[in-house]
């Protein structure tokens, strides 16, 4: 059976590594749903480079290293793979500005994510962002209603990545 693969956006690192995020419980049910299902998961480096600046503005400095460390192993394992923003994908970045002119709170990171999708034929996307919904190229959105949050109420997330 092959999997599909799954882009991961900002929200849902930032959610994921930001225990205090209201969408914390969710998307550690997700992630958890994905690797279970060994769905491959894409991001992006410029999404990864929002990350990095939101956690260290919202989490403590060691908590926000601790998890970006993690992340950064998950990806030296080839757990998650990292698309480059590469000149091509930022011209196509650049076409969907102009294309969504009538949608100026699109940022331009989101923009590139939805360039690295259409060029890898991904639709699925774990994020909250409803801008995917609002372009019309087809995106799904996770979380769904139906996943429901871990309830153990560790409220740990050491190890969440590994």
């Amino acid at each position: 059976m092959i999997v599909t693969p799954v882009f991961v956006d900002t929200w849902g690192w930032v959610a994921l590594g930001h225990r205090r995020d209201g969408g914390h419980a969710r998307i550690l049910a997700i992630y958890e749903e994905l690797r279970a299902a060994r769905t491959p998961l894409i991001t992006s480096n410029f999404v990864l480079d929002e990350v990095a600046t939101l956690l260290f503005v919202r989490e403590r400095f060691d908590e926000a290293e601790r998890f970006l460390e993690d992340l950064f192993e998950a990806v030296s394992r080839g757990q998650i793979v990292v698309e480059p923003i590469t000149p091509g994908r930022f011209s196509r970045a650049w076409d969907f500005r102009r294309r969504y002119r009538d949608k100026p709170t699109i940022s331009f990171t989101d923009l590139t994510s939805m360039a690295v999708m259409t060029e890898l034929g991904l639709s699925r996307i774990v994020t909250e962002d409803r801008h995917f919904l609002q372009v019309g190229l087809g995106f799904e959105l996770l979380p769904r209603l139906t996943t429901r949050p871990r309830t153990d109420g560790t409220g740990t997330r050491q190890g969440i990545l590994t």
